[in-house]
């Protein structure tokens, strides 16, 4: 990918943190509340916790969702003082909906 591509690198790194949150594992916070530092574990790895593993369905669901919210938020911004804006939201929209129609390619 090219150095210069702005709007491709800002699609690809806000999704590639979407995708890390949906895998992330939701923490019981009972288990949070009132526990003392003295408690808490030690180590390496120590508060390591699994990550949820997303079938290729989910991801493209993710993918797509990044995809149509740029896309509603480029519909938003109607005003000339933010065509700027809108060209990158619809430009980032297109980057990850390339991947979407032909996963291989890119």
């Amino acid at each position: 990918m090219r150095a210069r591509d702005k709007a491709a690198v800002s699609a690809l790194r806000a999704t590639l943190a979407a995708l890390d949150n949906a895998e992330a594992v939701p923490l019981e916070g009972a288990q949070l509340r009132g526990a003392a530092l003295e408690q808490s574990p030690v180590g390496a790895g120590a508060t390591e916790a699994a990550r949820r593993e997303l079938s290729e369905p989910g991801v493209a669901d993710i993918v797509r969702a990044e995809a149509t919210e740029r896309l509603e938020a480029a519909a938003q911004l109607t005003a000339p003082a933010h065509a700027d804006r809108a060209a990158r939201l619809r430009a980032e929209a297109a980057v990850l909906l390339r991947f979407l129609e032909d996963p291989g390619t890119e």
